[in-house]
């Protein structure tokens, strides 16, 4: 038996699950998640904790059991704490700037470059160079957040560009002059 898949998930005070043939949701203060139970896969609501079944002993099935057990914790967590990704921009010059739905960089090209903020998903700017993600939605939140440093990756040369925070960037060294 998959062991991630064997552990309970805990409902903490104010989550609501509603658990159908083909979808579970989960409800809390922050929102609610929906996701799509594959067949042979099911959910049973034991008081104050949630458990994940499988029909039988496939491969295919455990390889889904660890996985529906891992996106419904990521959805109560979501839904009670929800999930942030902080990222940092380094270079002179470079900044962002938040106009409602818009995130406005400035990253050394000859324009600004326009970044959508999709639904579910609020952007924080802090000071000019620090960005963070957050929503209740893990997955949505982590691909904001890499569609963001995917403007401007991080330069292996000078280290100019937006990484995560607390990303270790390795330098290359740079061209070497030639002594005669």
């Amino acid at each position: 038996m998959s062991r991630i898949g064997k552990k309970p998930i805990p409902l903490p005070n104010g989550v609501e699950v509603n658990i159908s043939r083909v979808e579970l949701e989960v409800r809390g203060p922050k929102g609610s998640l929906m996701h799509r139970i594959p067949p042979g896969i099911s959910f049973r609501n034991e008081g104050s904790s949630l458990v994940v079944i499988r029909k039988n002993d496939t491969p295919k099935l455990r390889a889904l059991h660890g996985l529906m057990r891992s996106l419904a914790a990521n959805a109560v967590t979501g839904v009670t704490e929800g999930f942030q990704k902080e990222l940092e921009i380094k270079g002179i010059g470079y900044r962002a700037q938040l106009k409602k739905d818009v995130v406005v960089f400035q990253l050394g090209f000859s324009h600004p470059v326009e970044f959508q903020v999709p639904e579910g998903v609020e952007v924080k700017i802090e000071g000019a160079n620090r960005i963070i993600v957050s929503g209740i939605d893990r997955q949505k939140v982590g691909q904001v957040a890499a569609n963001i440093c995917r403007l401007r990756r991080p330069d292996v040369y000078k280290g100019k560009g937006i990484r995560y925070k607390g990303e270790v960037l390795r330098k290359k060294v740079g061209k070497a002059a030639t002594g005669t």
